[in-house]
């Protein structure tokens, strides 16, 4: 008994190593996004003569002012962001274990057919046009709340991960053994094995809700309503105002001394905390998860 415990023991010299090493990553994570929110807080002069710093003699909250000004327009596409996200999240991940559960079934007489369909599209793709003439002509969703969430639906790459994770958590004895009590296919795949996906549910789901949140590209393509704006892509736009305005009209004397004052690097700063968002609330969710996703497949002592 004492030499088992020993074998499962580490050194301390490797506790201590193991310790300090995982302190200097936290830090290397951590580190940037307090330099951004010091800055996004500092004040715009200061930043101009003495550059970047963690402690800034100088605070102001012009930049949060500059950024907020917009006001119901960003409450909107927060709320935009949030509905984008939330359902999206659950209908790709709905689309997703529903096209890889048939997949990773060794008695399914297409899943050739259909592995091949889903990787060819992870090397060939339509272009530009073919795509946005789908969702624009034939769909006839642009403009509208859903073009922000049917591109992103079905991912590939997500597919082959959910589909191996199926397979490595699955027994086969175990869909096997629900034929034989009586079960259908969908109440064998609701009942039985999708409590047993909850880490590759988890895993994929917070890849796609970062991929819905940080999507900027699809409002720019298609949408022309401000309405339907998206937090990033309403941050995007101040961004490109800001620029736009700091570097194009600094020969006229009157206006040139007003854009001085705009906030340029801490407004950047501050449209990167005020895009962050809820978004940092995901993690704490999944996590339980995820450290469930990594023991799999251990084995007990």
């Amino acid at each position: 008994m004492y030499k088992k415990s020993m074998i499962n023991q580490i050194s301390v010299t490797s506790d201590i190593f193991l310790n300090l090493l995982y302190v200097i990553l936290s830090a290397i994570c951590i580190v940037p996004i307090l330099l951004v929110l010091v800055i996004s807080f500092t004040d715009e002069h200061e930043i101009i003569m003495n550059g970047y710093s963690f402690l800034p003699e100088r605070f102001s909250t012009e930049a949060y002012k500059f950024v907020l000004s917009a006001g119901e327009g960003i409450l909107n596409a927060y709320g935009v962001s949030i509905f984008t996200a939330v359902v999206g999240t659950v209908l790709s991940v709905s689309v997703i274990t529903l096209y890889a559960y048939p997949l990773s079934r060794s008695n399914f007489k297409y899943k050739k057919l259909f592995s091949f369909l889903a990787f060819f599209t992870m090397i060939f793709g339509g272009g530009l046009v073919p795509w946005y003439m789908v969702y624009s002509q034939l769909f006839r969703i642009r403009n509208t709340i859903w073009i922000l969430i049917f591109p992103y639906l079905m991912n590939a790459w997500f597919v082959m991960i959910m589909r191996t994770f199926i397979k490595t958590s699955v027994p086969e004895s175990l869909i096997e053994s629900a034929k034989i009590d009586g079960a259908s296919e969908f109440r064998t795949f609701f009942s039985i094995v999708l409590p047993l996906l909850k880490p590759g549910i988890a895993t994929i789901g917070l890849l796609s809700c970062l991929g819905y949140w940080n999507d900027w590209y699809l409002p720019l393509v298609f949408l022309t309503e401000r309405k339907l704006y998206n937090i990033q892509y309403l941050m995007y736009q101040t961004l490109s105002n800001i620029q736009f305005l700091t570097s194009g009209s600094a020969n006229f004397s009157e206006l040139g001394m007003v854009l001085a004052d705009l906030p340029g690097e801490s407004a950047r700063m501050a449209v990167a905390v005020v895009s962050i968002g809820p978004i940092i609330f995901a993690y704490g969710f999944f996590q339980k998860y995820f450290i469930k996703g990594l023991t799999i497949g251990a084995i007990k002592g």
